[in-house]
Order: C-alpha cells, then structure tokens, then sequence
C-alpha cells in the first residue's frame, strides 16, 4: 500500500513543530506539563538540563521538582501552584533550585490552565533561567542603593556647607551672608512696612581679649549671643557681622518706642558680668539704630553702622539713632574720598618739606616731607583735612608710596642743581610697613641708603610689636633707610618697644615742647627722655618749635635737631631747593650760637591756631 503524502497543511505543522523545538532549545526554556487529576509531570530535555538530573524520561516524579527548590523557596512555590490549580488559572512563579553539584540557580516558572478533549483538566509551562537577571537585578538595585546614600549624604554635606557658610563658628548665630539674603527678602516684601537694624558693638571688648586672652574674648561673644537673643522678639534675626560686632533685624515693630525699649533691654543684659573661669568679666554694648520710616532704603545697615560710629565716639554705652546729619557726613566722606583718590591719581597729592637744623650750629640737618593736597577748588588742604579719610579708605599706603616717589625726584633735582641735599624724612604708615610688597616697591625705587628716613606715625605698634613689622623694619634699616618714632611721648610708645625697635631717632611729641619753659615738671620729663635716647644711641629731635627760648632750651638740654614754625614753615620744593642752594641763605635773625635761622621768630606764645591749622 503506497505511504499516504502529508496534506500541505500537516507539513506546514511539522514544520512549525520542529522550528519551535529548535527555538526552545535556542532559549533554553523547557516545557512542562503537569495533569491535576492524575498529578503526572511530563518533562522535555531542556527541562532535565535546567534541573541538571542527568535523566532523559519524560515522565517525572512530583519530587524531581519539589525537592530541587531552596528551603526557603519551597512552601511560597508549591502554595502558588494550588493556588492557581484552585482558580484553575494562570500560574506565575519565581524560585531557587539546588543543583547536584550545590550551585544555586533562579528559575521563573509560567502556565497555562487547560482541559484536554477528554476531559483532563492539566497545567502546560514553560521554566527558564534567570539568574543572570536576578543577580543583575540585585546589582543594580545595590547600585542604586549606593547611589541614593550618596545622593542623601552629599545633601547632607550640601546642607552642612550651607549652614556653615550662614553662620557664625562661635556663637552659632547667622552670619552677614545669611543677614544680607534675609533683609533682601524682607525689603522685597512689600507687606513689610517697617524695617529696623540695631548694629551692635561691645565695649571694652578689646581690653578683655588683651588682658584675659582669646579665650575670654570668645566666651564673652558666646554669652553676648545667648543675651542678645533673649532680650529681641522671636520673628527678629539676631548675627554676628565680626569680630564684637552684631546686628539684629525687626520687621513690623510699633514704632521707635519699641526699638528704644528693646536697645535699652539689650544693654542691661550685656551689661551683667560674665563668669569666665575665676575671673568675672565687665562688658558692655553701643548702640547704633536705624529704621525705614516709610523709607523703602536699602541703606539700613551702613545707616545703623555710622550711629554706632556716632554712639561709640560720644561715649560707651550709647544709644544713638542714624539721622540725616549723619547722612549728611556720610556722604560727605565718601565724596571725599572719591575726591582724594582722584587727587593720587592727578598728582594733586605733593610733599611739603620743613626744614630740621642741627641744635647747637643751627645748620640745615634735615628735612620732613608732609603730605598736601593742592585741591582744584579749595586749595592747599593740610592733613588735617584728608588724613582720617585716608585712613578710613585705605588710601594711606598710597599717599606714602606718593610723598616717597615725589621726595625721590625732588632730591634728584635739587642735586642736579648742585644743592647739599640733607637727609629726608618721610611717614610711612602702618598699612604700608604691613603691606607685603613694600620690600620689593623699595628696592625698585632704589632709595639712595642713609638719604632717607621713615617716620612710623602710628606709635602704638611700639607697646607689644608684631613679629612682621620688627622683620620689614629691620630689612629696611638693612636698605640704609632710617628709622625715626614720630609724637614720642604723646603716651602710645613704650620704653620696651623703643628697646626692640632701635629707631636711629626720636621726634619729641609738640605737646612736650609747648610748655617746656615755663613748666619746670615739663623740663624734667623731656630732660629724661633725651637721657634715655642718649642711652640708647638714639638721636633726638623736637618738633612744635615755635619761640626762641623753645629751642634754647631744647640746645641745653642735650635735643640733637629742631623743628618747629620758629625755624621754618612748611614749604614746597621750590622754595627748599632755593633754600639748600649755594647762595640761597638769606640771613635774617641769629639764633642761639650764632647762626641763621630760616625765619624772624616769633614773640613767645607762639603761632596762632588758623596759621597752625592751614600749615
């Protein structure tokens, strides 16, 4: 009988059976079937390569399966498979099986609830490998987990930057950058209709860090931050802006009633001692207040700074609002300063030179360059005028580094025109002798050695020196640049200081000489001062002379050099070059020894205060 042909259908089924064996076997996913009546288990090969039983029947044990699951896996896996039999529906799992040889692998497990057509109800599945998902899975979860601790300890740090860079180390409190953000919010919002700043500064603070250490200094501005906060209401923002000074910022106050209420009760708090080891300190605290008064200002807190300027300079302990007075010379400074910077950079800024003799020939020993302003509009303007503006600016360094360079070139044409140019003295302020590229601007400069002296007008360094200025002093007497104390005597210097420092001389303070003739307790403190100098190898010279008998007097007792109104006044570079020229003497009334002086002398009692002022 000839072999029946496959109808094209029954081919074209073979032929789809056999390319799905080929891509089970590719996927690696084996087939099961299990009958819920008879609980019989087929499995195909792939199925035994899964499970590694090195078997090949179709036909399995129930405990093949059961006994290949973890543990810990077995109970969840088998209770899903009745539970799905229960609902005759979709079986879905996921489990651990042990292998013959210990390894532990991941299956996934999914089937299909069916009857057949003679009635066998029956589960048809597939299982495959996932271990390289779960163990990736379990990776990327670990990653992510990283990831995120990482994430919440940067925010952490983030937010410990962010507190650190808003508040102050010591006492806890917001600094001026959290200060400034929070007033700019505040100034935005227009429900805000008032604003206040109370600008603190503690009193006698200083004293108490020199005496006691910082130590004592800290625990004072601990103790002040703790008072202070206490004594303002909660919605007000209480910082430390540096070193003793702190703000604090009212919004929606009652009026300058409560401001003055609040500022008084902050004062008697900051006025208890504090305890501070054995030791009870006595602080205190000026007040400088200023408030909007319908005024949208951004001004505030440079208005609050100036009335504690004003507060501090009337006396300790003050309550002072800004005003527009105030204002008024606020303004008044910046303009000036403006003016005088613009002054530096126009060359308005000259030296004015007095001329210093020698005390016993009167002969021209030296001479002292002073700063003048030769305003555009209010002509020759003394110190007086523009030095605490200077100072205030930051613009001493410049006027020194000015005066020097111009000393520099008038000394240049007083000798090309065959003048005997004596020794020139310069101040030199404490700004520049700090300033670290005043070695190298003097080297550049190539200051002739022994034709210059500094004069360091800020004698207060002379009580505890710093280890910087006693080094760039001593490199500069090393230049062969003197080195001269100016106001000695005035009560900033120390005899300890002028021992460390070495000056080669002395400017006796005018407030020593002013009375030297008629105050016998006058004559005697100068008397020992020029004998410790003379002990000391320091020259001598007294400044502020102003009548004969001055500097008879100053002669006798032993001064080295005058200078003063009754010798010369200040004059500009001309008239010192026709002064110091050969035939540029002019004699006009002989002085003790026999000499010329520069000028007549005037009767005792000296020059009067507006020609003192204007020179």
């Amino acid at each position: 009988m000839p072999k029946k042909t496959p109808t094209r259908s029954e081919q074209e089924f073979q032929n789809l059976l056999r390319r799905l064996e080929l891509a089970l076997d590719a996927s690696q996913i084996g087939v099961w079937e299990h009958d819920v009546r008879t609980n019989q288990i087929l499995w195909d090969a792939q199925m035994h390569r899964l499970y590694q039983t090195g078997e090949t029947m179709c036909v399995v044990p129930t405990s093949m399966w059961c006994d290949a699951i973890h543990p810990e896996d077995r109970q969840r896996a088998v209770q899903e498979f009745e539970e799905a039999v229960a609902r005759r529906g979709a079986y879905n799992s996921e489990f651990r099986i042990i292998l013959p040889s210990g390894a532990i692998r991941h299956l996934r497990s999914r089937a299909h609830f069916y009857v057949s057509e003679e009635g066998a109800p029956s589960f048809i599945g597939a299982e495959w490998d996932v271990t390289a998902d779960v163990i990736l899975n379990a990776e990327l979860k670990n990653q992510r987990q990283v990831a995120e601790a990482r994430a919440r300890a940067l925010e952490e740090s983030n937010a410990r930057i962010e507190y650190a860079a808003e508040h102050d180390y010591l006492t806890g409190l917001p600094n001026r950058r959290l200060f400034d953000r929070r007033f700019t919010e505040l100034h935005a919002d227009k429900s805000n209709s008032m604003l206040a700043i109370l600008h603190l500064g503690l009193d006698q603070f200083k004293q108490i860090n020199d005496s006691y250490g910082h130590a004592a200094g800290d625990a004072v501005l601990r103790a002040a931050a703790l008072r202070i906060t206490a004594a303002v209401p909660g919605s007000s923002l209480v910082a430390r802006v540096g070193g003793d000074e702190f703000v604090v910022l009212l919004w929606n106050f009652a009026g300058v009633e409560e401001l003055t209420r609040i500022a008084a009760d902050v004062q008697q708090r900051l006025r208890k001692k504090i305890r501070f080891g054995q030791e009870l300190l006595q602080s205190g605290t000026s007040i400088g207040i200023s408030w909007n008064t319908g005024r949208r200002t951004r001004n505030l807190f440079a208005e609050s700074d100036l009335a504690l300027y004003q507060a501090k300079k009337l006396g300790l302990n003050r309550i002072e609002f800004f005003t527009r007075q105030l204002q008024d010379e606020l303004l008044g400074k910046r303009r000036l300063a403006e003016e005088l910077k613009r002054g530096l950079e126009r060359g308005e800024i000259v030296p004015y030179y007095q001329v210093q003799y020698d005390a016993r020939t009167r002969a021209i020993s030296g001479l002292e360059a002073l700063a003048r302003w030769l305003h555009p509009e209010r002509g020759l303007l003394s110190p007086a005028a523009f030095l605490k503006i200077a100072e205030e600016s930051g613009l001493s360094a410049d006027i020194d580094e000015t005066i020097l360079r111009k000393a520099l070139d008038d000394r240049r044409n007083w000798q090309d025109r065959g003048a005997a140019v004596p020794r020139i003295a310069v101040n030199i302020s404490s700004a520049r002798l700090f300033d670290p590229a005043l070695l190298d601007g003097l080297r550049a400069m190539e200051v002739p050695p022994s034709e210059f002296a500094f004069e360091l007008v800020e004698t207060i360094f002379l009580d505890d020196p710093d280890e910087r200025l006693l080094s760039n002093i001593d490199q500069i007497k090393q230049m062969g640049i003197d080195i001269e104390i100016d106001d000695f005597g005035s009560g900033h210097a120390s005899l300890i200081g002028l021992a460390k420092l070495r000056p080669t001389r002395l400017k006796l303070d005018r407030q020593l000489v002013t009375d030297i003739v008629e105050s016998e307790e006058q004559h005697r403190v100068v008397s020992s001062i020029i004998d410790i100098a003379k002990a000391l190898n320091v020259g001598v010279i007294a400044e502020g002379v102003e009548t004969e008998g001055h500097a008879e007097a100053l002669t006798q007792l032993g001064c080295d050099m005058l200078q003063g109104y009754a010798l010369g006044y200040p004059m500009p570079a001309a008239e010192i070059g026709k002064l110091i020229s050969p035939t540029g003497r002019i004699p006009v009334k002989s002085g003790a020894g026999g000499r010329t002086l520069g000028v007549t002398i005037p009767a005792p009692g000296g020059l009067p205060d507006t020609i003192r002022q204007k020179l």
